[in-house]
């Protein structure tokens, strides 16, 4: 809705952002709107994103929580266009929900380097995304006892991308921090994101 004109109704993807004012290209109208940043928890398969989001969601912050694995089964996943109209939506309705003032956090595993490429990036002052990362021996540890996960390749492939996170700073032109949660317990790493959101809004 944020990206609709109210004065022409013009809904095209073609606004120019500024701060917190929208302007309509067609007919000049400008309105204003919430200026948050889009908060990202990333990490290889495995390395305990949803487990964190949930134990998040128990402690009813002040700020929405959503799982980007939600599209399964209603989005394709098979293209780079598919992928980047996820994102789209993705950017889309979270530039809506933080109009009511609350910021937005996706658990989200890959296509970080898309994240800053979508027409709804522009909605955003800036992203914030916090990779989690753990000990290799752990990783495969959660995916075998935690997963019931047994296909080495889907577990080598999770660990080559929790290394990536280690040795790391961007995927693309998405910066991201780290933070390592082997030996912490669940309510600890959630914690830790609850501050981490709060200390960048």
């Amino acid at each position: 809705m944020i990206g609709i004109c109210m004065k022409c109704g013009n809904h095209e993807w073609d606004k120019i952002v500024d701060g917190a004012t929208v302007k309509c290209p067609k007919c000049g109208h400008t309105w204003e709107k919430e200026t948050l940043p889009l908060f990202i928890l990333t990490g290889c398969s495995g390395v305990g994103k949803t487990t964190t989001a949930q134990m998040i969601q128990q402690k009813k912050v002040d700020f929405v929580v959503l799982d980007a694995d939600i599209f399964c089964g209603y989005m394709k996943s098979e293209t780079n266009e598919d992928f980047e109209k996820r994102l789209n939506l993705i950017e889309q309705l979270s530039v809506n929900i933080m109009q009511s003032g609350r910021p937005v956090l996706w658990t989200m595993a890959g296509n970080l380097d898309k994240l800053h490429h979508q027409y709804c990036r522009r909605f955003f002052p800036n992203l914030k995304v916090l990779a989690l990362t753990c000990e290799e021996e752990l990783l495969r540890k959660r995916m075998k006892e935690g997963r019931g996960i047994n296909d080495e390749n889907w577990i080598q492939s999770s660990v080559d991308y929790n290394e990536y996170f280690k040795t790391h700073d961007r995927h693309g032109d998405t910066v991201f921090e780290t933070f390592d949660i082997s030996g912490k317990a669940v309510e600890e790493v959630a914690e830790y994101v609850i501050d981490w959101v709060k200390g960048n809004c």
